[in-house]
């Protein structure tokens, strides 16, 4: 599982490219991200043009730190994933903390404290600027009109499925949902700020909007859903179209920018009919061609091939390889 999301994030060039320079400065301490700029390195000066190179230090490695990995072979992509980034920038964030404190001992060793540091303020990592976009939850309140807004930062996107339809459709979806609760239903979070003025039982608008598009976007699509009657999660093999390019909108009245071109560039693919039954390929976008990455076999393939792994349009309880994490990076 964790080698099929690695080989796709090896093909996102600007993770790739920062998880390299890592590499480069020479850390001795190994944690997670030594072993994973270790594994990037040695992909990167091998001889042969095509190959695979087993990850056995870094899975040896993500097993030390958590448990819920030990079993390497049957967790979820996107568990994975969301693991792996995280861990990263906590990584790079308490690494950017231990050399400001050790580089502010001025003044015959006394420490001096920033500002930021003071409001305990944690900095942005090459991780958050490679895949972090932010959402605005939006409540508006149908009796007064006013309006709240709560700003959510997100490293990848979780968007359900449906049948016959499109990522993009998907991502419309996500952005348009539009929920209409009384007051009582609301969380705290979500409530607006008229309550004083407006009697309790108002009913709220509550929408999503997208204000800051990440340079690389992350979407996991939601084929796993657990079903009552079965006591189980089952596949959602639904034919889900994505593009090879993708226009994307920001959809917030103060969004920093309005729309972006995307191209994928890797695809994390389920194949199965489960969750614990089945296993995963990556396909990826290298020198303008597409390789397959299936355990030990690397195959080239057409553009036009990724079209049999959107999903099927009848019998989706069948095995089927179908795309369960995209990649798409943002054009320059």
């Amino acid at each position: 599982v964790g080698q099929r999301v690695l080989q796709a994030l090896y093909f996102c060039r600007p993770f790739r490219e920062n998880v390299l320079a890592y590499k480069a400065q020479q850390k001795k301490k190994e944690n997670l991200l030594t072993c994973l700029a270790d594994l990037f390195h040695s992909i990167a000066t091998q001889k042969k043009k095509v190959g695979v190179i087993p990850p056995k230090k870094f899975i040896s490695r993500l097993r030390k730190e958590n448990d819920l990995f030990d079993n390497y072979m049957q967790q979820d992509a996107h568990e994975f994933l969301n693991y792996l980034l995280n861990t990263v920038a906590d990584i790079l964030q308490e690494e950017k903390k231990q050399e400001k404190q050790n580089g502010r001992l001025k003044n015959n060793g006394t420490a001096v404290t920033t500002e930021a540091e003071t409001e305990n303020k944690t900095e942005p990592t090459w991780v958050h600027d490679i895949f972090q976009g932010t959402l605005t939850n939006e409540t508006r309140c149908l009796n007064c009109e006013t309006v709240s807004s709560k700003d959510e930062d997100f490293l990848d996107l979780s968007v359900d499925v449906e049948q016959n339809t499109s990522i993009t459709h998907c991502l419309r979806d996500f952005v348009h949902t539009e929920t209409v609760g009384k007051a009582l239903n609301l969380t705290p979070e979500t409530m607006c700020y008229c309550r004083n003025v407006c009697i309790s039982d108002c009913f709220f608008l509550c929408r999503m909007r997208v204000k800051k598009l990440p340079m690389i976007l992350a979407l996991h699509l939601k084929r796993f859903k657990y079903m009552e009657q079965l006591h189980r999660y089952t596949k959602l093999s639904y034919r889900v179209v994505f593009p090879l390019e993708l226009r994307l909108f920001n959809t917030s009245g103060d969004a920093v920018n309005l729309d972006r071109m995307y191209d994928l560039v890797a695809v994390v693919v389920h194949c199965g009919s489960g969750p614990n039954r089945g296993h995963y390929i990556t396909i990826v976008k290298s020198h303008g061609f597409w390789l397959l990455f299936d355990d030990d076999i690397v195959e080239k393939i057409d553009a036009q091939a990724i079209e049999e792994f959107y999903g099927l349009t009848s019998d989706i309880s069948k095995n089927s390889e179908s795309g369960y994490i995209l990649f798409y990076q943002s054009r320059e």
